[in-house]
């Protein structure tokens, strides 16, 4: 008799921020893939339904959620009105930004708009899933893996580049959030992981990778020698969301090429 496919995310329901394009669309690939269906956020409605049209000329299913996620107070509503569609099982805080600037001269609004994305819009969104999974469960114990989270971190959760001090430090935060969430809702069945991606060609990096010099560093730092692609953290997402992962929890799966292994 054939063993169920630990891989499987069949049946499961999957909210994806920043869904609609990079590595948010990869991952929303991916678990459409392996069986999920998706509620995809993001602020653009034309890039949300070229991605929901993306994943149904796969055979997969997604709904599609407008919102700018640095409107605080608008992210219970976002969570009402996805969960007034059917459970959700699976989020993945994966939208965010940054701004760049010399930290002298870094303005209290740029400083305000990556934290308000990169760290409170994360907490408050995992805040509204955590809720409604507690309330599921009636706030008892419950098996390992009934729920998951899984935040985009990044390599700047460890390492540090000049200019972009207000992103690595939400970055870390994210690190510490996912340890912190991951200890204080295991009893309920959350399980709470991160995925560090290394350097991944999007549309969003272009600039980066389509410049000589900086695409030989990459390549030259990085032991795999070559960027990552979106899938390469879609297929990341899928195994922690997955009965695979249901002993894992609290932790940063680096996703980099072996960016942080090598000196």
């Amino acid at each position: 008799m054939a063993q169920p496919n630990p891989f499987s995310l069949a049946g499961r329901r999957a909210l994806v921020s920043g869904g609609s394009r990079g590595i948010g669309l990869g991952v929303a690939l991916a678990m459409a893939d392996a069986g999920a269906s998706l509620a995809l956020v993001s602020r653009d409605p034309a890039a949300l339904a070229a991605a929901r049209d993306r994943i149904a000329g796969r055979g997969g299913e997604a709904t599609v959620y407008p919102c700018d996620l640095t409107d605080g107070d608008g992210i219970d509503d976002l969570f009402r009105r996805v969960r007034a569609d059917g459970p959700v099982d699976i989020l993945v805080n994966n939208a965010g930004g940054t701004r760049r600037a010399r930290a002298e001269e870094l303005s209290a609004s740029d400083w305000q708009f990556v934290l308000d994305l990169n760290l409170t819009a994360v907490f408050r969104l995992t805040q509204a899933f955590g809720r409604d999974r507690i309330a599921h469960v009636g706030g008892a114990p419950a098996p390992a893996g009934t729920a998951r989270v899984i935040n985009i971190a990044s390599l700047l959760s460890e390492q540090a580049r000049p200019q972009n001090a207000p992103y690595a430090a939400t970055k870390g935060a994210i690190r510490q959030l996912t340890k912190a969430l991951a200890v204080e809702w295991a009893p309920y069945g959350i399980n709470v992981n991160a995925i560090g991606p290394g350097y991944i060609k999007t549309d969003m990096t272009r600039p980066l990778w389509e410049d000589d010099s900086f695409d030989a560093w990459v390549r030259d730092r990085a032991p795999l020698g070559t960027w990552g692609t979106p899938a390469d953290i879609g297929a990341a997402a899928v195994f922690l969301a997955s009965a695979g992962a249901n002993y894992i929890t609290g932790q940063v799966l680096y996703v980099d090429g072996g960016w942080l292994s090598s000196l």
